[in-house]
């Protein structure tokens, strides 16, 4: 799930969000503005029984995906679009 919050000036606060158990093991979300780094914005449980972690964007078109333990790639259906590259937010 992502859900997005302006922020004073023109970012954004986006935060992703995901079930503690699915898939199993650590999640990142990487793209466009962590240079793609494993681990930068790891999802992080909470005591709801979901995980997650917000990241501010400038605004722009910004491409992320998920990844998962074991290197699996994963994409959010909730993105503004998603394609054979992966994911894109429109902020």
């Amino acid at each position: 799930m992502i859900r997005r919050s302006r922020l004073f000036g023109r970012k954004t606060r986006v935060t992703f969000s995901m079930a503690v158990d699915q898939p199993p093991g650590a999640v990142s979300v990487v793209g466009d503005f962590n240079g793609w780094e494993p681990g930068r914005h790891e999802l992080v449980q909470r005591r709801n029984g979901t995980r997650s972690v917000s990241v501010t964007f400038t605004p722009g078109v910004h491409r992320f995906r998920y990844l998962g333990t074991g290197g699996l790639w994963f994409d959010e259906d909730q993105a503004d679009r998603v394609d054979t590259e992966g994911c894109l937010l429109e902020l």
